[in-house]
């Protein structure tokens, strides 16, 4: 699990969350202002989604017993 921050434009974040949510499995997004009230800090909690390669444990291995070489 990691943490995604991203600072954007208020009327982009409808896109950028919908975006990560089809690379991601994520949590909520959290959306706060910038220092500057112009821009939007947004936050998402993510995670490589599980596939049949791997048990989610170490999403970035094959865990099916195969050594491509």
């Amino acid at each position: 699990m990691f943490e995604i921050r991203i600072i954007c434009d208020p009327d982009d974040t409808d896109a950028i969350t919908t975006a990560l949510a089809g690379a991601f499995t994520v949590g909520t997004p959290r959306a706060y202002p910038t220092r500057d009230g112009m821009r939007t800090r947004l936050y998402l909690t993510a995670r490589i989604p599980r596939t049949h390669d791997n048990d989610g444990d170490n999403p970035g291995t094959n865990t099916a017993g195969s050594n491509p070489q």
